[in-house]
């Protein structure tokens, strides 16, 4: 049995159901998408879907520390979908120099985006791609609260596998700031520890220390 015949005998109960099917299958793909961070013992990349599933739990761990306008189950639900189009577009470095592979980063996305969501019946293709629109737009205190939680889960796993992503690409303390400077907008206590753990990592040589 495949992917086409599971969808198939799902469509012998309705059509919906075998939308819901296909695209649960489809999703299944973001296990064999690899990222550039390492698990925390260091022995290989994390996958797209271990990513999901830790920055969703972040979400709940942190959510403390979230501000009041933050909606945290849609937080949530946010960080749940928002790299399903990696699924086709792949995954960009977040420190890659090469500026024409986030050029071409966004087409790629609303392709994936469009051929992904689209699986599911309409009304569920809709909030999906609401919730990916309100992650990349960044205009709602959840959305940068969501992206917060994508920027400090890295942060986590490069000082728990002792900065082993950062020392194999050279990374500077400086581009680490920016890249995790958005963490600070959605919350002041978690930027603090962001922070230490950057001034922390320069010192030990995890980062090329090339503060001021």
């Amino acid at each position: 049995m495949d992917q086409e015949q599971l969808v198939g005998l799902a469509a012998t109960v309705n059509d919906d159901l075998a939308s819901r099917i296909d695209f649960m299958l489809e999703i299944d793909k973001l296990k064999g998408i690899l990222r550039r961070s390492r698990i925390v013992d260091g022995s290989r990349f994390e996958n797209t879907a271990e990513h999901s599933w830790h920055l969703a739990m972040a979400a709940m761990i942190f959510g403390p520390l979230a501000g009041p306008d933050v909606d945290l189950q849609r937080t949530i639900e946010i960080l749940l979908v928002h790299d399903i189009v990696e699924i086709d577009a792949g995954d960009t470095y977040i420190y890659d120099a090469d500026a024409s592979a986030h050029e071409n980063k966004e087409a790629a996305e609303n392709a994936a985006a469009e051929r992904i969501f689209n699986l599911l019946p309409q009304e569920a293709a809709t909030h999906i791609a609401e919730l990916w629109a309100e992650y990349e737009e960044r205009s709602t205190p959840t959305a940068r609260f969501a992206y917060a939680i994508d920027r400090l889960q890295p942060l986590l796993l490069n000082g728990g596998s002792g900065g082993v992503s950062w020392t194999e690409n050279g990374i500077k303390h400086s581009q680490a700031a920016a890249v995790n400077s958005p963490i600070g907008l959605a919350s002041p206590e978690l930027w603090q520890l962001a922070e230490k753990i950057l001034a922390t990592a320069a010192d030990d040589g995890l980062l090329v220390d090339d503060r001021p």
